[in-house]
């Protein structure tokens, strides 16, 4: 059904568009099923990996619905909702990295915003092991793009709007390949990933204070030093970014 993707950037990318262009051309309509995992892998020449993160953004765009036991099945055609992996405009890495950031700024800084108001003793308890898991995780070699995901996700439950919960945990999904480059720059320097650390305990801190508009200040100044760490990465860097996909199929 599908020829083996090759080439050395962003292959879920890749995989996601073919998908989408069997949905939308009409060959796999409402009520198909998508081939299992395993019959992808062989006929795409990925790895498992790929093929979750780009059924994952199927699944996002309001595509396709897994069901348990049963398999990937094709949704009904409706309008669909904002694909900021396919909506950007931008046609390279560091452009996509830095717009999603932009949109993040806003939301997340609202976020705080409002959780400083409304956070409970156990919504701040779960922020701070959220913290935890993140130094855990890079302790043991991980990445820490889920914590730091779980971190931001747990400021925006805290704050008891389910509308934002769902478009800050939306957002976090599909933005998911942007902070893992985004952690990866700040990876690389031992003063990056304190400062990361740093802003991170100050949104907690302003918000445990119940201080609004310092959570919203600190929150905002996370994002906008995110992407200044961004703009000093170096062209190598960027090199490196446009491949981390195939070094993710790679460790799979």
């Amino acid at each position: 059904m599908f020829n083996k993707v090759d080439g050395p950037v962003r292959l879920a990318d890749r995989v996601a568009a073919m998908l989408t262009e069997e949905i939308e051309s009409g060959r796999l309509t409402a009520g198909d099923k998508l081939p299992t995992e395993v019959e992808l892998v062989k006929q795409l020449g990925v790895s498992r990996t790929v093929i979750r993160e780009a059924v994952s953004r199927l699944r996002n765009a309001g595509l396709v619905e897994p069901r348990q036991g049963r398999g990937v099945f094709v949704l009904p055609r409706r309008t669909r909702p904002l694909d900021l992996e396919a909506d950007t405009g931008a046609t390279d890495t560091k452009a996509k990295v830095l717009q999603v950031v932009e949109v993040r700024r806003a939301m997340e800084a609202e976020a705080a915003h409002l959780a400083a108001s409304r956070a409970t003793r156990a919504d701040v308890a779960r922020m701070r092991a959220a913290l935890t898991a993140i130094d855990t995780a890079v302790e043991a070699g991980g990445d820490g793009v889920e914590e730091d995901l779980a971190f931001h996700r747990s400021v925006a439950e805290s704050t008891g709007n389910p509308v934002l919960v769902s478009t800050v945990r939306y957002l976090g999904e599909v933005s998911r390949g942007g902070i893992r480059v985004t952690r990866a720059n700040e990876a690389r320097r031992g003063d990056f990933f304190d400062a990361v650390r740093e802003e991170h305990h100050a949104i907690l801190t302003a918000i445990e204070a119940g201080d609004p508009e310092a959570a919203r200040s600190a929150a905002r100044r996370h994002m906008e030093h995110a992407a200044a760490r961004l703009q000093e990465a170096d062209p190598e860097f960027w090199d490196e970014a446009e491949r981390m996909d195939v070094e993710l199929d790679a460790r799979s």
